[in-house]
């Protein structure tokens, strides 16, 4: 919990990584592009404040203890989401897995919630390791990488006849929240593999099923603002926006929080540190601080401090079903966390009629 002026914020990190990237798990043969994945995450980290930067070695094998302190004891993390990304191709044993973040899970009861994975192309074999998970882990969610690469393919699309199998199974298994990477490519992965116009197709064919688009489609910040306000299961995941725009370039970052203030709203937003490539705890820190740097920026809906509590943890506990300590939550007249667009109220509305 992070406590400021009298105001207690209950943070929720819901786009965090325990990964494994020493050359130990590379697979032989494809050591340039294990390497390559890494350098620029690792590249990434320098848009925070230097004296968070770490050396490479620590940031391909940070460990348990690391996490730990980094996340929760020093970052003000009350629950953590774990978002896997597998890189098969190029990481023997998976670069952070679904199994490596449950271990870590079970180990800390009550801190992390362990979200799974799915690629269509693993076909039957893929419907049953995804089932699996879910069953062996509880998972709630899952995080979908449509850039990744897998046996000569280069890349899916949520909107794939083989996509929405698996997100019809996602259904049945219960799972509410669907997280997408889509936003900048990490090199060797192709860009357009990241275009956000799939989220589209899928969210209205699945409108039951919560599409957090990680990253904000960015650098297609009006494409995602403009899809994401018509289709009221469409959220914004913070992640990148904060640990990437907030310190290197705060102008920027102004213009994107005024988009998505404007066209998404303070409901529909999520916190998410991505850890590891950047800390909680100096974001979360700017973040409370933050408000735009100039009066250019007038037209733009203004953050309040019952904002900014949504989007750093009420937003994501309602989506999860995380419970939050009475000092931590809103008076009725500030809103409630994650509610459903006026898209939706109408149509429930009309279908009453």
């Amino acid at each position: 919990m992070y406590e400021k002026d009298g105001e207690k914020y209950f943070i929720v990190d819901s786009h965090m990584h325990y990964w494994d990237a020493t050359p130990q798990n590379w697979v032989p043969g494809q050591e340039q592009f294990a390497k390559g994945w890494i350098e620029c995450f690792h590249a990434y980290q320098s848009l925070a404040p230097k004296e968070t930067h770490w050396t490479l070695e620590h940031f391909e094998g940070y460990s348990e203890d690391d996490l730990m302190k980094d996340v929760f004891e020093d970052g003000y993390v009350d629950v953590a989401v774990f978002q896997p990304t597998y890189l098969r191709e190029w990481y023997a044993q998976g670069f952070n897995t679904t199994e490596r973040n449950g271990a870590l899970a079970e180990k800390h009861p009550g801190k992390f919630i362990v979200n799974t994975r799915f690629d269509p192309r693993d076909s039957d074999a893929g419907l049953k390791e995804f089932e699996d998970n879910v069953k062996r882990w509880g998972s709630k969610g899952l995080k979908l990488y449509t850039a990744e690469w897998n046996n000569g393919s280069r890349g899916y699309k949520l909107s794939d006849p083989g996509c929405y199998r698996f997100l019809e199974k996602a259904q049945e298994l219960g799972i509410k929240n669907v997280h997408v990477h889509k936003g900048p490519t990490i090199w060797p992965l192709d860009k357009d593999s990241f275009d956000v116009s799939d989220v589209d197709h899928a969210a209205t064919d699945f409108p039951e099923l919560n599409f957090i688009v990680e990253h904000v489609g960015l650098p297609r910040i009006e494409d995602f603002c403009f899809m994401a306000t018509q289709e009221p299961n469409v959220y914004a995941g913070l992640s990148v926006v904060i640990g990437g725009l907030m310190h290197a370039r705060p102008k920027f970052f102004a213009k994107v929080m005024g988009e998505l203030l404007f066209w998404v709203g303070e409901d529909k937003m999520t916190f998410g540190s991505d850890y590891a490539i950047w800390e909680p705890k100096w974001q979360v820190e700017g973040f409370v601080d933050w408000d735009y740097p100039s009066d250019e920026f007038s037209d733009y809906p203004r953050l309040t401090t019952a904002g900014k509590k949504k989007i750093l943890g009420l937003n994501a506990a309602k989506l999860y079903g995380i419970e939050v300590p009475a000092e931590c939550q809103l008076p009725p007249e500030a809103g409630t966390p994650a509610a459903a667009d006026d898209a939706r109220l109408v149509d429930e509305a009309s279908a009453a009629v």
